[in-house]
């Protein structure tokens, strides 16, 4: 039996509150789980003590039985120093989307169409002062 450490979601509409389980990883993410071994409150503050609770004893104890953590989880655990943590590589991330290019492109054309149209009196001023 494959187990996993991940988030079981709890909570009302637009009201989330994540239970942390050891489930069967076959079970679905809200049903049933092995045991609970903490809590998660993204609604609290980032520097609240209630927003992460975890009994990292079981944790440890259910790591070493082979149980595989979820992304989401392992940065609470890499925060609490269970774990080291992963360097995670996504160079996609920050690069514009379709639209902002698109739109960039726009913007640099009429720079330089303005850039030209402003040039181009000038040389004619220069040229009307030379005769």
């Amino acid at each position: 039996m494959s187990t996993k450490i991940r988030l079981a979601r709890g909570g009302s509409k637009k009201r989330p509150f994540y239970r942390i389980v050891v489930a069967d990883s076959r079970m679905p993410r809200d049903g049933r789980f092995i045991e609970k071994i903490g809590t998660y409150n993204p609604l609290l503050p980032k520097d609240s003590e209630e927003r992460v609770k975890i009994d990292l004893d079981r944790v440890k104890h259910w790591m070493d039985q082979g149980a595989e953590v979820t992304d989401r989880v392992s940065r609470f655990l890499e925060a609490a120093g269970v774990i080291e943590k992963k360097s995670r590589n996504n160079p996609k991330k920050g690069a514009p989307h379709k639209a902002a290019v698109e739109r960039a492109a726009e913007k640099a054309e009429k720079a330089t169409a303005a850039a030209e149209a402003a040039a181009a009196p000038a040389e004619v001023v220069e040229e009307a002062a030379a005769e």
